[in-house]
């Protein structure tokens, strides 16, 4: 059979996504309106330019790990093991960068491709071990955490000394945006990477067979789909984008902090529900993804400013994945 034969039967399943996905994005986005409203009339301070800045960098890598788990999400999987993986990418290139005193464009090549190559392995595991996918990727996790402690010797690797390093750091900004505010490079990386990844769920046959395992994998694989192959090549692409994650962080942190990463997917999968992509697969945007993280940032940081302390925004952060995933669970219903 040929792609035609697994598009048929999808199509209005998939114009009643988009209907539902714009539906999606339009409450998000004025939802993030509010928000940035309400905030803004409760404390002076958050419409302060270093606290826009700050909202932005922290975006940038929520962000950016976001988009590695919608993709993974789609399929109708789950990745548990971003935010180590972005920490173990980070451990990577201060390795590559400081230890061994690599040019730049190494360091950032090794970070990308240990992503991918754990995102591959996760990949497998799913794939042809048939372990369930939270199980595989909590499993990764603790491997991650663990080997981030073993290589780095429990201990930060600065970039001070480190050639080149200030191209890509926290001081390196694309210009003013927004009038007086001066926009991270973390944020334009955010940009390229929402747009490639758009690019490639709506315009390639990887993205098709994306949202074809996440509404069908059994008719996919009778349809003569490699259904494996195509979902170890999703889980490395992911894995590949949290290697830029780890870039971002680790330029934002002027180094690789080797107990970081733990509890960034929970605001990343908060993110991607958020912006509209089913936890059951088969529907997602990346801009709904993007938008998603923009809330998450700005809510995670008004609460801050309002001085909410942390084991609250905690609880904050929990309730709102459940009440992201009954949403959900609701579009469905009534769909």
């Amino acid at each position: 059979m040929t792609n035609t034969d697994i598009a048929a039967p999808m199509a209005a399943t998939t114009a009643q996504g988009r209907f539902s996905g714009a539906q999606q994005k339009l409450l998000a986005f004025g939802t993030l309106i509010i928000l940035v409203i309400g905030f803004s009339l409760a404390s002076p301070n958050f419409m302060q330019t270093s606290n826009i800045l700050a909202i932005l960098q922290a975006t940038s890598v929520n962000g950016i790990l976001a988009v590695a788990a919608t993709l993974v999400i789609i399929t109708g999987g789950i990745d548990l093991s971003v935010g180590t993986l972005m920490t173990f990418t980070a451990i990577t290139a201060g390795v590559v960068l400081t230890y061994w005193g690599l040019p730049l464009p190494i360091g950032i090549i090794a970070s990308i491709l240990t992503g991918a190559a754990v995102g591959l392995t996760s990949g497998a595991i799913i794939a042809k071990m048939k372990i369930p996918p939270f199980i595989a990727t909590l499993g990764m996790m603790l491997i991650l955490k663990g080997l981030s402690l073993v290589i780095s010797g429990t201990k930060p690797i600065y970039f001070n000394d480190t050639p080149s390093f200030p191209l890509i750091s926290t001081e390196s900004f694309i210009g003013d945006v927004i009038p007086g505010v001066p926009v991270p490079n973390g944020v334009l990386v955010l940009f390229i990477v929402a747009g490639l990844a758009s690019y490639i769920l709506g315009r390639t046959v990887l993205g098709r067979y994306c949202f074809a395992l996440g509404s069908n994998e059994e008719a996919a694989r009778l349809s003569g789909v490699n259904v494996d192959n195509w979902k170890m090549a999703i889980y490395s692409l992911s894995g590949g984008i949290c290697g830029i994650a780890g870039l971002v962080i680790a330029s934002r942190l002027n180094s690789a902090q080797p107990a970081l990463g733990q509890g960034y997917e929970l605001d990343a999968i908060a993110a991607v529900v958020i912006g509209g992509t089913s936890l059951a697969g088969g529907r997602g945007t990346i801009l709904g993804t993007v938008i998603g993280a923009l809330i998450m940032s700005v809510l995670l940081n008004g609460l801050r400013i309002l001085s909410m302390p942390q084991e609250w925004q905690t609880v904050v952060t929990g309730s709102i994945i459940i009440i992201a995933v009954y949403a959900d669970m609701m579009r469905k219903r009534k769909a």
